[in-house]
């Protein structure tokens, strides 16, 4: 691994096959995948191995199915083709899955930025040329298992690398992300369990159902809150010592009413699971409590 302050390049002396130097731009951010270039599709016998009907290989079919290995994880892939329109030759485009393209958005922090910027700018102007830098993942392609390798070749180091690690994968990113993406349904952001100490980190927590763990007494408190910092800075007589956290961001325009709605429903779920306070009947499938007072019946 050779660093400067502002670069991170993996020499990569474990290269088994073939392989496909792609720069990180926005077709995986914003469209699920990459096409792939017909010498490589050439070089790499895809339609050996993938082979289509009269032109056409679709995400449905069986033959489509691949996994994609990268940073030691495997994910769903597809690796499809057909005949676009104005186009003569076949289009092959590998497809990759929700959770591969936030991992690729966690480690391509500063790529993933500059395309979130060209977006808030209605992609009007040449953004790359503003903002000058590169970006690129080794492909690979394993014919024997059928598969392809990511691999995290150059990448650009955020100038405050714990604060982008954080916003990346924050609520209010994502709610902006679905705005440019046209994304207008109802939708719920998930994140993870996180310390304590991570609260203070939080970023567009606004609300949300959440979730708090005593790891050490083995409990659990399920509540609700327009802002999920201020309301978790107070103090909790169920579970004092609660030493993880998780929530749930709802759409910005769920009422009051709707809110707690959820979180009567996800306390009154949790009880009939968990030893509860109200003797709800509950299969006690673990040996955690839930600490809630209020729960219906």
């Amino acid at each position: 691994m050779r660093k400067s302050q502002n670069t991170s390049i993996s020499e990569r002396s474990n290269v088994r096959n073939e392989m496909w130097r792609k720069k990180v731009d926005n077709s995986i951010f914003r469209y699920d995948g990459t096409a792939i270039p017909r010498w490589m599709v050439a070089n790499w016998e895809l339609e050996k191995y993938f082979p289509d009907t009269e032109g056409s290989l679709r995400k449905g079919d069986e033959e489509s199915e691949t996994t994609i290995k990268f940073n030691n994880e495997n994910y769903k892939g597809h690796l499809t083709c057909s005949f676009p329109k104005n186009r003569s030759n076949k289009v092959h485009r590998l497809w990759i899955s929700e959770d591969l393209k936030e991992e690729l958005k966690r480690t391509f922090v500063m790529s993933h930025m500059r395309d979130i910027e060209s977006g808030l700018r209605g992609d009007v102007g040449d953004v790359e040329k503003e903002i000058p830098f590169w970006e690129f993942v080794d492909i690979e392609f394993d014919p024997d298992n059928k598969s392809f390798i990511f691999t995290a070749h150059y990448k650009h180091e955020p100038l405050f690398p714990d604060l982008f690690k954080n916003l990346a994968g924050s609520p209010a990113l994502k709610v902006i992300e679905d705005e440019i993406e046209g994304k207008s349904k109802f939708r719920i952001h998930k994140q993870d369990w996180k310390l304590k100490d991570k609260l203070e980190t939080e970023m567009g927590a606004l609300n949300s159902i959440y979730t708090l763990i005593d790891v050490n007494n083995k409990l659990i408190y399920v509540g609700e809150a327009k802002d999920l910092k201020k309301r978790l800075k107070q103090k909790y007589t169920s579970i004092p010592n609660w030493t993880h956290y998780r929530y749930d961001v709802l759409p910005k325009n769920t009422t009051l009413e709707v809110r707690v709605a959820i979180e009567r429903m996800m306390i009154r779920s949790y009880a009939s699971l968990l030893k509860n306070k109200t003797n709800v009947e509950s299969f006690e499938i673990s040996t955690y409590r839930l600490t809630n007072d209020k729960i219906d019946k």
